[in-house]
């Protein structure tokens, strides 16, 4: 199995920045994808970014030019770099790997945009 520690949420005004770390430990080689996804209260949870093994991204259309998502060389730490944040990002942000075996989920971080 894999887990998944995320840290870098917080408060934030809008406009501003913040950098979520997604570090994974364990059967690390099973993982083909990783991913951060967001989640409100009393909405489902949807995708922000994802990027592969190889390295291909992909956006939500709701962040694309504001998020980027990258990961070491090592593939065991994943980053989400947000950038021009709003008060519309204000989620919990969970990371996921996906795995050859069940996949898994990070405990979650809060980021909240406000003035």
């Amino acid at each position: 199995q894999v887990q998944l520690v995320e840290s870098g949420g917080g408060l934030v005004q809008p406009g501003g920045s913040l950098r979520l770390s997604c570090a994974a430990s364990g059967s690390i080689v099973s993982i083909t994808a990783m991913g951060w996804y967001r989640q409100v209260p009393g909405k489902q949870r949807e995708l922000v970014a994802t990027i592969s093994r190889g390295g291909t991204t992909n956006y939500a259309d709701s962040v694309k030019g504001r998020f980027s998502i990258s990961g070491d060389n090592t593939r065991t730490t994943v980053y989400l770099q947000m950038n021009n944040l709003k008060p519309e990002d204000t989620a919990v942000y969970y990371c996921k790997a996906v795995c050859l075996g069940p996949d898994s989920w990070g405990q979650g971080t809060q980021v909240t945009v406000s003035s």
